[in-house]
């Protein structure tokens, strides 16, 4: 046996000891402090004060802030807003009008109002969607003059010195999904002749050895592959494992802003599912280098990935309907977006500067660390008076989603509670008032799910108490059935939307012809029906958790299609099932026909279990796909970067 010579001994002694020494570069290290929240009342009590102060100056000269000049997109952003809020107080006024004067005398005043008073709040939650995907079907057919866009830069230069990180974080993730979607970005990345403008670093915060070891064997692979291309330069490719794991995917990001952030100018930060084009994330540095004043610019992300029947009627839905709600946030948010933490670009010294996260003070679910950071860091960085922007022209930017129900809802389950969580830094001083909008919306798309639970609830006891309201279509008051019918209206307007907006810009081609996108849309539509009851009871229960500050788990979802068992989905989905059918019974002990208005709900409750098996598995999603059903541009005419995915990832499975 050769003895070992001593300088090989001594770095292996060093990557033994210190694992990261050979694969990142030097540090260079700068501060990132966070300053602590003044909580709820505190900045409620502060704003207060204010007001009461600025009434005593009298409004004189030294007592007024100056403002700045708002720009052009500034006052348009105030006419939407206002007309917004106009549409859905008017809307929701009228509706909830009706709807007191259409009730009949219950005998509890105290079960009136409160029907009364959830029907205003879930109208003005359902008006607001459909409003927002209304600005989105104007924006579709007819562009938005004062939005940011990638086609006003395409011919901008790309300064040798705006360098930029591409950052991965990763959290014992499918090796083969991570590095198959980075090379391809990396490949595309080297494409544009840019390539020495970026570093890529895969920070990982894994605890699973066998999990570290195929990631530092991937990260090998991946450098060896990307240097047997010398014909043009390549892209440097870091890997640094984090033994001190706090705060989750912030706190992995403020580590590598704390290590390596004074070396770069921007930042791109992806997913673990992520893949984007060359083009898209050059066309990003772009945008950050004709805006000065953008700290974050935020692309319209495109879900894409996944063969289950779940995950490709959410694609499908996403490209179709979720894509005007994208829209219709731009067109009334502009420069004060929102941003959803990955697939988009930081500037990092302000970054670094305004946006590190301190912990919220107290106990309970809803403080500690902060868990969905990135509609906080977009807050944090609009209140420094950088602009916060979403484009949805710049194309080349792709995701992945949950493969089935089960993993979307224990995706949603940590979402519940960070958005929860976030609700309490809605009075925080300096927050603009768009971005305080943002955290109320983030809790409310949880919230909406007890609150429909308890509107329900409320309807059936008043039912049993004995109002006058018989389980017969003709007895119910006409008011009553056009309001239910101006409800679902507004449910569902922005699938048609989404439908017309595809016509008329004469795009059906892209998902298999017009017969094909009517029958993906209704299949789409009724998967997500059938869904939607086990999403309500699932949420409601979510928020209970957060509210009561029980243990959370925090795992990432899969990212690969292995298919639910029966007996996982039998663990997860029996007790709502069960309780379900317990509530059906004792209705039908005092009315079966009563039955008949509880099926839309209490059925796919029923069916749940064998539903997301069904739904879980590729084969139905594949034979979907070989009939032409929920397809997506992407999949009729496959981008290059997706392609090479696709290849990359089968190769490192195999």
């Amino acid at each position: 046996m050769q003895p070992v010579p001593a300088p090989a001994r001594r770095s292996t002694l060093r990557q033994e000891r210190h694992p990261n020494c050979v694969t990142t570069p030097p540090v260079h290290r700068g501060s990132m402090p966070a300053q602590p929240w003044r909580g709820f009342w505190n900045s409620v009590g502060t704003a207060l004060l204010c007001a009461a102060n600025a009434v005593l100056a009298g409004g004189t000269p030294a007592a007024r802030k100056p403002r700045e000049q708002p720009q052009a997109w500034q006052l348009a952003a105030n006419r939407r807003r206002l007309a917004f809020a106009l549409l859905t107080l008017l809307s929701t006024g009228v509706a909830s009008w009706l709807f007191a004067d259409a009730q009949p005398d219950y005998g509890s005043g105290w079960l009136e109002w409160g029907q009364i008073a959830l029907f205003a709040i879930l109208s003005t939650w359902v008006v607001t969607g459909f409003v927002t995907a209304l600005m989105g079907f104007w924006v579709m057919l007819f562009g938005d003059a004062h939005s940011v866009s990638a086609r006003a830069v395409q011919d901008h230069p790309v300064d040798a010195s705006a360098r930029t990180a591409i950052i991965m974080p990763i959290c014992n993730e499918d090796v083969a999904t991570v590095f198959a979607g980075l090379r391809a970005t990396c490949e595309s990345v080297a494409a544009t002749g840019h390539a020495t403008v970026f570093d890529v670093f895969v920070l990982s915060d894994s605890n699973n050895p066998g999990i570290i070891a195929a990631e530092r064997a991937a990260w090998e692979g991946l450098r060896t592959t990307l240097a047997a291309h010398p014909e043009q330069p390549q892209i440097e490719v870091y890997y640094r494992l984090r033994e001190r794991r706090t705060h989750r995917k912030a706190g992995n990001v403020a580590d590598f802003c704390r290590r390596w952030g004074k070396d770069y100018r921007y930042m791109v930060v992806l997913d673990a599912d992520s893949v984007m084009s060359g083009d898209c994330i050059v066309s990003l540095v772009k945008l950050m280098e004709a805006h000065p004043k953008a700290g974050i610019i935020q692309t319209a992300s495109q879900a894409v990935g996944h063969a289950t029947l779940h995950a490709r009627a959410q694609q499908f839905g996403s490209r179709v309907t979720g894509r005007l709600f994208t829209l219709g946030m731009q067109f009334w948010q502009l420069g004060e977006s929102h941003y959803w933490g990955h697939n988009a670009i930081l500037r990092v010294a302000p970054f670094m500067q305004h946006c590190a996260l301190a912990p919220i003070k107290g106990e309970g679910g809803l403080a500690g660390p902060i868990m969905s950071h990135d509609f906080v860091e977009a807050a944090l960085m609009r209140r420094a008076g950088y602009h916060v922007w979403l484009v949805s022209d710049l194309v080349g930017s792709y995701e992945q989603q949950p493969p089935d129900l089960l993993s979307e809802l224990q995706r949603d389950r940590r979402w519940c509670q960070g958005n929860l969580q976030n609700s309490r830094l809605i009075a925080e001083p300096g927050i603009h008032r768009v971005h305080r909008a943002m955290f109320a919306i983030g809790a409310m798309s949880y919230l909406s799910a007890p609150l429909w639970l308890a509107f329900l609830t409320f309807g059936t006891t008043l039912w049993m108490t004995g109002a006058q309201v018989l389980p017969d279509w003709q007895a119910v008051p006409a008011e009553l059935r056009s309001l239910w019918a101006w409800t679902l209206a507004m449910l569902f307007m922005p699938r048609v939307l989404g439908l017309a907006a595809v016509f008329l810009r004469r795009g059906q081609a892209g998902f298999g012809g017009t017969a094909a996108l009517l029958g993906s849309a209704m299949l789409e539509t009724l998967v997500a029906l059938l869904q939607s009851p086990v999403r309500m009871l699932a949420h409601s229960f979510f928020v209970l958790i957060a509210l009561t500050g029980l243990k959370l788990e925090w795992k990432s979802p899969p990212r690969e299609a292995a298919g639910i068992t029966w007996g996982d989905a039998i663990g997860r989905l029996a007790p709502m099932t069960g309780v379900i059918a317990l509530y059906a019974a004792g209705i039908a002990a005092i009315d079966v026909g009563a039955l008949l208005w509880l099926a839309p709900v209490a059925l796919p409750l029923l069916l749940a279990i064998p539903l997301a098996v069904l739904t879980s598995h590729v084969a139905l999603g594949s034979w979907m796909r070989s009939r032409g059903l929920l397809l997506i541009p992407e999949e009729s005419r496959s981008p290059a970067v997706l392609r090479r995915a696709w290849r990359h990832a089968a190769a490192l499975a195999v």
